[in-house]
């Protein structure tokens, strides 16, 4: 076995030997396919919308690598895409912008959204609706049922996707400068991570001081929840929730609701009581028809 090696390393040091003297040929062709695809009119739209003015990534092909392998996935449908998109520019972006100006919306929103058809399915019964990544990438699911949705009104857009925009969105402006300490004792002993889904929580939220039965899940969470559900719901909602959950329940969401409303404010100096009066009234201008969700026309 010893001599076998030390004849294979002669070897292979004169095959060495006399490949270094020949020069070498390589192949002009790249062995690293790239598959351009042709720009259609929503791509197009796209980057004049999103990409040039913002830099955001509206992705909508189904790509594995920004997909969770977790969770069985399909794409999202095309016609469903270009209405997420406009939805996603006209109640959120341009929201901001009217509300926080374009330097607030360029400088944190996210950079990304990704699109997949289906919901995310937990195997407790439960599904997701959105995530944040890295305070950068936002994943909408669920793009195959928008239009359904939309024929429901606002109350089904609410709360399966533009509240889930303005929750992840939350969760980035937290990852940029944390929320105050104060918020996450105000009901310290309530959060139950998981269980929130389970008996009695999902049920006894409200008289436990949270606005949603998720909020319970960590301080975190609730933080993004009294946020994105304030502003995507009016004052007449907010107020049967608070009689619904008792007058102490009700004084602990409120005193919440105040430290949220400083953060944004002392922050970001966005005022969230003008933010839900903007996305109010442009969302009216969605269920009502006055914004047309299909077209790709570049003004």
């Amino acid at each position: 076995m010893k001599k076998y090696i030390i004849i294979l390393s002669a070897a292979v040091l004169a095959l060495a030997s006399a490949t270094s003297c020949q020069k070498e040929v390589l192949d002009p062709h790249s062995v690293i396919v790239v598959n351009d695809v042709p720009q259609n009119d929503f791509d197009k739209w796209l980057t004049n919308y999103y990409v040039n003015p913002y830099n955001i990534e509206f992705k909508y092909r189904f790509e594995m690598g920004e997909s969770d392998m977790n969770y069985y996935t399909v794409p999202a449908p095309y016609k469903e895409s270009v209405m997420m998109a406009h939805l996603v520019k006209y109640l959120c972006i341009d929201t901001y912008d009217e509300v926080a100006g374009t330097t607030f919306t360029r400088s944190y929103f996210p950079k990304m959204f990704f699109l997949i058809g289906e919901w995310e399915y937990r195997n407790n019964g439960t599904y997701i609706l959105g995530t944040a990544e890295g305070g950068k990438k936002i994943l909408l699911s669920g793009i195959l049922y928008l239009t359904e949705c939309l024929e429901q009104g606002a109350d089904a857009l609410n709360h399966y996707y533009i509240k889930t925009i303005h929750h992840e969105f939350t969760h980035i402006l937290n990852q940029t400068k944390n929320y105050p300490t104060e918020f996450s004792q105000i009901t310290g002993s309530g959060y139950v991570a998981d269980s929130w889904s389970t008996e009695p929580f999902n049920k006894e939220y409200l008289q436990n001081g949270f606005i949603s039965d998720y909020a319970q899940h960590s301080s975190g969470e609730d933080f993004a929840e009294m946020l994105s559900i304030y502003v995507t719901n009016t004052q007449e909602y907010w107020d049967y929730q608070l009689s619904s959950a008792g007058k102490d329940a009700a004084d602990l969401i409120t005193k919440k609701l105040d430290v949220v409303r400083d953060y944004m404010k002392d922050t970001f100096d966005v005022d969230i009581d003008q933010l839900r009066a903007t996305i109010l009234r442009r969302q009216n201008d969605v269920v009502s028809g006055r914004v047309d969700l299909e077209d790709l026309t570049i003004k």
